[in-house]
């Protein structure tokens, strides 16, 4: 007959099986802990990019966004108040000097150079008349100083035969004196008129200059609306092409709308702009780089705004070679500002991993394919190189991908 294993007994069994299964396990996981510590992390060849430290010249940069437009825009506005009436080209048409765009409603304009040309004829009759009005008056009074010279004549003549009378005994001394006062009298009268004419003929002639001003003032203001009627005509100005145009028939356009815009696209310049903290980096007659592509492009910054909107700063650089392939309108590029030059400088490419001026930890490649890491300070940039202030030499070579997920690890092995 069985026996009941006491409750003591089952206990130390049970601690017995446990031991047996834990122990190989906890010596197991052990083992493996162990064999890892010693196990070196790796990384793929394929995925890194190294770059050879060096000696040069280094041009520091700092980073803008630009917008590369035509170099030459014309906008087209309307002279009048109108509406369209045909539409001779299509936005991407290029047109010659001279090529018309679009034909307006022009029969307010033209009634208006009508209703100007018959004001203008009356404003040459008003004129020939104040001329023969002002040769009239001066005629008269020219014939009045004619009359009384040859009063005055006649009252000389008496004064001299009363003197001569009175001389011989055959007058008397009063009839003398009253031929005298008579002659003096005539001389004022002859001077008095002299004057008048005189006057006259300076009022004559400011009253015809008068005129002739306004008539050289209305003739510019029609010349004026003359051209504002053959600008209403809306001809391209110049040679270029057709970015934009209002192609609605029987749309209104009010004096001074844009209608059309004129673009050179066989040239371009570039609008950028840097944050505002870069503006002492950013000067008239400065170098700037414009990355297209692969392809980097010089330029001069020709002008700069020195107010700053929304934190930046704007510019503009006119390229050395502004028709170079691949620009065009439109197009969202980088702009490097050059800003310091650093001769004969140790120096690694630029890459991913640069994030500013300061401290790194960089993967050295050492001669049996380990990537160790060291302590390096860098210092300014550009494009293609950063400054190195210690911790590489020339002829060295390192890892310049992102290698953020490694920072870590003090060592990495090339697989």
């Amino acid at each position: 007959m069985d026996r009941e294993i006491p409750l003591q007994e089952r206990r130390r069994m049970l601690r017995r099986r446990i031991f047996k299964i834990a122990i190989p396990a906890v010596a197991a996981v052990a083992c493996v802990l162990v064999a890892a510590s010693f196990v070196q992390p790796s990384v793929q060849r394929a995925k890194l990019r190294f770059g050879t430290v060096d000696r040069g010249d280094v041009e520091s940069t700092v980073n803008g966004s630009g917008r590369v437009l035509p170099a030459f825009e014309q906008i087209v506005n309307s002279p009048v108040d109108s509406r369209i009436l045909e539409i001779y080209c299509r936005v991407g048409d290029r047109v010659e000097e001279g090529t018309p765009l679009l034909r307006l409603d022009l029969r307010n304009v033209e009634t208006e150079l009508e209703q100007l040309a018959d004001q203008r004829t009356s404003k040459l009759h008003e004129m020939e008349q104040t001329r023969l009005n002002n040769r009239t008056r001066l005629s008269d009074l020219e014939m009045q100083v004619k009359v009384k010279e040859m009063a005055v004549n006649r009252l000389a003549v008496e004064v001299a035969n009363e003197r001569r009378l009175d001389s011989i005994g055959s007058g008397t001394g009063d009839r003398v004196r009253q031929a005298e006062l008579a002659h003096s009298t005539g001389c004022l009268e002859l001077e008095q008129l002299r004057k008048q004419l005189e006057n006259e003929r300076s009022a004559t002639e400011a009253s015809l200059e008068m005129k002739r001003l306004e008539l050289e003032i209305f003739d510019r203001d029609i010349a004026e609306k003359r051209r504002t009627f053959d600008d209403a005509r809306l001809r391209a100005p110049r040679v270029g092409t057709v970015t934009f145009l209002t192609d609605q028939i029987g749309s209104r356009l009010g004096t001074g709308e844009k209608v059309a815009v004129l673009s050179d696209l066989s040239h371009f310049r570039v609008e950028g702009s840097i944050v505002d903290g870069y503006a002492d980096h950013v000067a008239i007659g400065g170098r700037a780089m414009l990355r297209v592509g692969k392809k980097r492009l010089p330029g001069t910054i020709t002008r700069v705004v020195p107010q700053s909107s929304n934190g930046a700063i704007s510019f503009s650089v006119a390229l050395d070679d502004d028709d170079a392939e691949g620009l065009r309108s439109g197009l969202k590029t980088d702009v490097d500002i050059l800003c310091d030059l650093f001769e004969d400088v140790v120096r690694v490419p630029a890459g991913s991993y640069y994030k500013g001026e300061g401290e790194y930890g960089m993967f050295v490649l050492e001669e049996d394919d380990q990537l160790v890491k060291r302590h390096v300070v860098l210092g300014e940039s550009n494009y293609d190189h950063v400054v190195v202030k210690e911790g590489l030499s020339p002829g060295e070579r390192v890892v310049i991908s992102d290698m953020n997920e490694y920072k870590s690890k003090n060592k990495l092995k090339l697989k």
